[in-house]
């Protein structure tokens, strides 16, 4: 089964997450299938670059959310293309 969810980068005490599709039953920080997004905690406020076509195209696929992407998502909506 997929999953999106984080996988998790950077030094000690300074993480940057980026967002993957992965197997769910691979580590948190192994080979994944797509990076499709990234989210960094520590500015003030917290970034996330998504890529809403990609997360709903896997998603359409079959892929599931983590708790913590879905709640990413809910709180960065897609920007309405003009």
């Amino acid at each position: 089964m997929l999953m999106i969810r984080l996988a998790r980068f950077g030094a000690k005490k300074k993480p940057f997450y980026r967002i993957v599709v992965i197997e769910k039953e691979r580590a948190r920080n192994s080979r994944n299938i797509e990076v499709v997004g990234h989210y960094n905690p520590l500015v003030d406020p917290p970034a996330a670059k998504l890529e809403y076509d990609r997360i709903a195209h896997w998603v359409k696929n079959g892929a599931q959310l983590s708790e913590t992407v879905e709640r990413l998502i809910k709180n960065n909506p897609a920007p309405v293309a003009a």
